[in-house]
């Protein structure tokens, strides 16, 4: 190989190792800059009316014999129903549960003779509406039923009145879309404190909607709140 050829190879490979180095140093800080990032969450809340109740109307009854005792749950129940559909609600929103039968002396640990009345008899007519006002307002005026003998009692844990907000769908877009922009300005604030500008979104995780009471007092409104994480990239 001639003198000029050696030449020649040499600057070659002196131009591919500057080449290869430059690529290897551009790739470093691209690694560099890209594992420089921010995780921040971002908090979304909104307050919203129920828009569905469920109310059980529960009431009982004692006696001892089971014929009279189903004759006067019939009567109760149409008093009842005429009450609620007196008052503007439909018949398909109204249920009318089997009744539940405590014969006391089916009871071991019961003594005989104990009771005056052998059976006690629990009748539930449950309500289930989207009229959430007007049930409110009915529940408030349950009372009058007593002028027809019945009176409505505390249906205990099993029994209770429940309000739902079921339209979550129509008002997540824009929820998450809050909770983006507020970690967005969370970031941002970050980037500034350490000299940086804040980059593209690396990951996202949209996180669990929650629904709850906005307090003991007023089931009836909801509170939905989700927080987001994602995470950004930061840039000098």
């Amino acid at each position: 190989m001639s003198k000029f050829k050696v030449i020649v190879a040499a600057v070659i490979l002196a131009i591919g190792m500057i080449g290869l180095g430059l690529c290897i140093r551009s790739g470093i800080n691209s690694i560099s800059q890209q594992s420089r990032t921010v995780s921040v969450r971002g908090l979304a809340e909104r307050e919203v009316s129920a828009n569905k109740v469920t109310w059980p109307i529960v009431y009982k009854i004692v006696g001892n014999d089971l014929s009279s005792l189903y004759n006067e749950i019939q009567r109760n129940n149409k008093s009842i129903i005429k009450y609620l559909t007196d008052n503007g609600v439909k018949e398909s929103e109204i249920s009318v549960n089997a009744p539940e039968i405590y014969d006391r002396l089916a009871d071991r640990y019961t003594s005989v003779g104990r009771y005056d009345d052998r059976y006690n008899v629990t009748s539930v007519l449950v309500v289930v509406s989207s009229d959430v006002d007007r049930i409110r307002q009915l529940i408030a005026n349950q009372g009058e039923l007593l002028k027809e003998g019945i009176v409505v009692t505390d249906g205990g844990y099993q029994y209770q009145v429940q309000f739902e907000f079921t339209d979550l769908n129509l008002i997540k877009p824009e929820m998450i879309a809050q909770a983006t922009a507020n970690a967005r300005e969370a970031g941002e604030r970050f980037a500034k404190d350490s000299e940086s500008t804040l980059g593209k979104i690396k990951t996202a995780d949209q996180g669990q909607f929650s629904i709850t009471d906005r307090d003991p007092n007023t089931p009836f409104i909801k509170r939905i709140r989700v927080v987001t994480r994602i995470d950004f990239y930061l840039e000098d």
